[in-house]
């Protein structure tokens, strides 16, 4: 798999196409686990994972959606 990796960044720096590129990834990546996961706190627990994974600079959205599946494979406490 090929990285696509941006320098580090803070949220406040999130630019607004990486935003909406985020927003659906998450809501793809929802999709893609059981559903017996798909409550708030997973949803919120992957939405931290993708924020995280922004911020280290990943923005290709096949990744971001990697590392939110992982996330949600096991619910949020």
């Amino acid at each position: 798999m090929r990285k696509t990796l941006s320098p580090k960044l803070s949220p406040s720096e999130f630019n607004p196409e990486l935003v909406s590129t985020m927003r659906s990834v998450l809501d793809s990546a929802v999709g893609q686990i059981e559903k017996a996961n798909r409550t708030p706190a997973t949803k919120a627990k992957m939405a931290q994972r993708i924020l995280l994974a922004a911020s280290d600079g990943v923005t290709d959205p096949e990744q971001l959606t990697a590392v939110a599946i992982e996330d949600g494979r096991q619910p949020a406490d």
